[in-house]
């Protein structure tokens, strides 16, 4: 590890909640030797319980969990938490992934997997959910009722202050710094996890659809989040 990667992310802390331990054991090698501190979890109660203890910087989670499923633990996480969540299926089915994302799960990689791979997407979202990660410019973008703070990393829809995943308010960030703009998948993708990962653009349209349900008064009939048929999406100009 280069020090300019040592100083990213030092010693942030990962809560690995995988079963298997052969996944468990390829999964520590590459990320204690990235610099993370870990702490792991056989299955869903373990997990809970880590996570109230340790309030780790992430979670790479499996889908497939005795008892309490990966599903549920997400859905458990996501009641009080935005921490980045990253899963890891072996199902092959897209609509199992893309529940997971609709639950609020940042990213997700199939096993079998490249531990490169997963090192690679752990330090993506946690470059840009580092509090000292440097911005282009903090400023306070608006648009209609829509008031995102990029320094605070807060979204108020009118009175209502909305919670955000990691990957949603970089969407959100990007596509408001440009209203009008048409975004194809990819290059939401690219903003969301910061590269582009062939076969995983559709994720983007789980995100969206998320987002949709966080501001807009109609989901179905979007004022915001606008679809650009065959292209992607954009947000409205003001």
């Amino acid at each position: 590890m280069s020090p300019s990667e040592a100083a990213e992310s030092p010693r942030r802390t990962l809560l690995v909640v995988e079963d298997e331990k052969n996944v468990r054991d390829l999964l520590e090698l590459y990320l204690r030797k990235e610099g993370f501190q870990l702490r792991f979890a056989a299955d869903g109660a373990e997990a809970l319980r880590l996570f109230g203890l340790e309030r780790p910087d992430l979670v790479i989670l499996d889908l497939m969990l005795p008892g309490m499923d990966g599903l549920d633990v997400c859905r458990a996480l996501r009641k009080d938490s935005e921490l980045p969540i990253i899963m890891l299926t072996a199902r092959v089915e897209e609509t199992d992934r893309l529940i997971g994302l609709e639950l609020g799960a940042d990213d997700y990689v199939t096993k079998p997997f490249s531990p490169r791979e997963v090192v690679a997407r752990v330090r993506a979202v946690l470059r840009r959910t580092r509090p000292d990660a440097p911005r282009a410019q903090d400023e306070v973008l608006h648009l209609g009722e829509l008031h995102l703070d990029t320094a605070r990393r807060m979204l108020a829809a009118g009175q209502r202050q909305v919670e955000l995943t990691p990957s949603e308010f970089e969407i959100l960030r990007v596509m408001l710094s440009s209203p009008g703009r048409v975004f194809s998948r990819a290059q939401l993708l690219e903003a969301a996890q910061g590269v582009t990962y062939e076969g995983y653009e559709r994720t983007i349209d789980t995100h969206i659809k998320n987002l949709r349900h966080k501001i807009e008064e109609h989901p179905r009939r979007p004022r915001y989040l606008l679809t650009v048929h065959g292209v992607g999406y954009k947000i409205r100009e003001a």
